[in-house]
């Protein structure tokens, strides 16, 4: 089945970069379209980026852009988020997202913690 796993999250300063990593399996990863997604209580899930299957096609929310990068390793089946400039508004959980045979799949997410 789809499995999607991310890693990563930590408890950071302002200005800090960090790096997040979801491992997926159950599906064919180096045609899937990626997505990387953010949530925080009472709010709507926030699409952050997305990448083809091929980097060909990259996008950004307009909250991350300049900031953010999507990246991905089809021979490790593994899609990354590199954040720098990190701000307390970037403080959410974050979950990789993928759609296979038109049904949407998202991991258990990681916590981002921006705080001085």
């Amino acid at each position: 089945q789809v499995q999607l796993v991310e890693s990563g999250g930590d408890l950071v300063q302002p200005g800090a970069s960090l790096r997040l990593s979801c491992a997926t399996s159950g599906f064919t990863f180096s045609s899937a379209t990626m997505n990387w997604y953010r949530q925080t209580p009472g709010k709507e899930r926030e699409l952050v980026a997305t990448i083809t299957a091929l980097g060909t096609y990259i996008n950004y929310g307009d909250a991350v852009k300049g900031r953010f990068t999507i990246s991905r390793d089809n021979a490790k089946n593994t899609v990354y988020l590199q954040m720098n400039s990190l701000t307390p508004e970037d403080t959410a959980v974050y979950s990789c997202g993928v759609r296979v045979n038109l049904k949407d799949y998202w991991g258990q997410g990681t916590q981002v913690t921006v705080s001085s």
